[in-house]
């Protein structure tokens, strides 16, 4: 598979990585980086691999909470370490 390329697949992943370095709440950083990823994949910007589809997956798993529950500690960390991974996986979108 090659790559998604040009200006709106390039913006799609610096705007990614510029969300996962912005400080704040891990978790509200997840679920922004994981709607821009999903505004890319619907407008062609980026390509959805098997890799990133698992990883987005496992990722909405970790965001989980019940009705009122608080994330945080295991929740926040289980995210930034599957937004790396999505993050290295990116150039091949």
């Amino acid at each position: 598979m090659i790559a998604s390329s040009g200006p709106a697949a390039d913006l799609a992943r610096a705007e990614f990585r510029a969300i996962l370095a912005e400080k704040g709440h891990a978790v509200e950083n997840a679920r922004r980086a994981v709607d821009r990823l999903e505004a890319a994949f619907a407008t062609g910007s980026l390509r959805r691999t098997p890799f990133i589809d698992q990883a987005l997956r496992d990722l909405m798993a970790a965001l989980e909470q019940d009705a009122g529950q608080k994330l945080g500690g295991k929740s926040a960390e289980a995210s930034r370490f599957i937004l790396r991974a999505i993050d290295r996986a990116l150039d091949e979108a």
